[in-house]
């Protein structure tokens, strides 16, 4: 049995790093293929990124794996095709995930930003060697400083006897007790995201999908738009090259138009049914899993005040294939899901979406290497948090298994309950900031506000056409 698990682990594994290798190849930046001491630095930096960014996916994948599982083994008890399929394997699983995010987190990623960093200590001989021992050196003391940080804030917050015995005890109180408080920190991201991202995600599908053509003249808008690239180019061409930045600035707004016809081109193309279908469909496909997130977090508040159960530590679960998670059996088991899956989604699209990381955004082919290693470690941290905050929300009933269910904070009437309001009121507010900033904007137009750019959107009001076509600065 061990080694039967220690195969489907290993094929799981395989599976998402490789797809997480050609996502982070993608956006890397292309550096010479000459192998010298930086170019395999940067490999070793990179197979590690690579290997954390598995590991944020197989945290992803593992609560709605373990729901459909739970599922899968009420419907068919006896089938003998499934019996692999086990609480054994589940909580290997989940076990398994616990340590690699730790490991990820607090050892391969600090390593890989060091040795990128690294360029060996003053007076040795330069090289692989020397760039590995100021890395470990710096490993080091950047784990006497957090020990000590974690030390002097346990000893603070709990100062019994229990508590100080417990202080001496590494595995069993450190690394807990330190994971414990990135997962809070990484919830508390979520909190911020995660609302964001769900009225973002009206704007991003709509840049992905082909909008309905309702009083527009497709072949008029083409007709401009390519008598606008034919005059940048008739201006590109007419500029000496020895006015650089004249030449630079046409070529990028040689570019902004180009993009502008392939969009057009795209619409005109699109079919009725998609023009007319798809969209709509999608927009309100997105507003019903919005909504739906807020009724459950809503009900979730209101099970926390009547009934302790509630609370995610509030019952240990009836374990892996006794008892269905859901209400509603499969079919409720799948609306979990869909909705794990929408606010991890919305979650890494707010996250970006935040003025202050949005100079974080990867960008395809022109993504440095301590970039990439911050992305990974941002995407680790709102991966290992996910079972967490949908858990305390309400949004499953799953038990935490392995050592993500040993937080403490998750005991806390009040923490728990702050984070459902919390979540549910900032989630409202966006998302009707959302759907009335039409109607505020013609308020303004309305009340001749307009012109003093009271928009809160920095997007819309970044740049503004001016009468000759050129894009200006405001």
């Amino acid at each position: 049995n061990g080694f039967f698990l220690f195969q489907i682990c290993f094929l799981l594994f395989a599976v998402l790093y490789i797809v997480s290798y050609f996502i982070i190849t993608r956006y890397k930046r292309k550096a010479d293929e000459q192998e010298d001491e930086d170019a395999i630095v940067n490999r070793i930096s990179l197979f590690l990124s690579t290997f954390t960014l598995a590991v944020s996916a197989g945290a992803v994948l593992l609560l709605p794996f373990s729901i459909i599982s739970n599922e899968i083994l009420l419907s068919f008890p006896q089938n003998y095709y499934i019996q692999w399929l086990n609480g054994s394997l589940i909580h290997g699983l989940w076990n398994l995930a616990s340590l690699f995010s730790n490991l990820c987190l607090f050892v391969l990623m600090p390593f890989a930003f060091f040795f990128l960093e690294s360029e060996g200590f003053a007076g040795l001989k330069k090289g692989i060697r020397a760039r590995i021992l100021e890395t470990l050196v710096m490993l080091i003391l950047l784990a006497l400083l957090i020990l000590g940080i974690v030390w002097v804030a346990s000893a603070l917050i709990d100062n019994d006897a229990a508590s100080m015995e417990s202080l001496y005890d590494l595995w069993e109180f450190y690394l807990p007790y330190l994971y414990s408080c990135i997962s809070l920190m990484g919830c508390l991201l979520l909190l911020l995201c995660t609302p964001v991202g769900l009225s973002r995600m009206f704007t991003v599908m709509g840049q992905l999908l082909v909008k309905p053509t309702i009083l527009e003249d497709l072949d008029e808008q083409m007709y401009i738009i390519t008598l606008e690239e034919e005059a940048i180019q008739r201006k590109l061409n007419g500029v000496s090259s020895t006015v650089e930045y004249q030449t630079v600035e046409l070529e990028r707004e040689l570019e902004k138009v180009k993009s502008k016809k392939t969009n057009l081109e795209r619409r005109k193309k699109a079919s009725a049914w998609e023009r007319n279908l798809v969209y709509p469909a999608v927009m309100i496909l997105l507003l019903i899993e919005t909504s739906i997130s807020v009724l459950l977090v809503a009900l979730n508040i209101l099970y926390l005040l009547v009934d302790e159960t509630a609370m995610p530590k509030g019952s240990g679960g009836p374990g892996i294939g006794n008892a269905s998670l859901s209400t509603f059996g499969f079919v409720g088991a799948a609306l979990e899901i869909i909705l794990i899956f929408y606010l991890m989604v919305s979650s890494v699209v707010g996250f970006y979406s935040l003025r202050f990381f949005e100079n974080f955004t990867p960008r395809k082919d022109d993504t440095t290497m301590t970039k990439i290693i911050g992305n990974c470690v941002s995407i680790l941290v709102l991966s290992s948090a996910l079972p967490v905050m949908s858990r305390t929300l309400g949004i499953t009933r799953f038990d935490l298994l392995g050592d993500f269910g040993r937080f403490n904070w998750l005991g806390n009437f009040y923490i728990v309950l702050s984070y459902n309001l919390l979540f549910a009121i900032m989630t409202t507010l966006c998302l009707v900031r959302k759907f009335t900033s039409a109607v505020r904007e013609e308020l303004l137009k309305a009340l001749g506000l307009d012109k003093l750019h009271l928009s809160n959107n920095p997007r819309d009001s970044e740049t503004k056409p001016s009468a000759n076509g050129h894009q200006k600065s405001l």
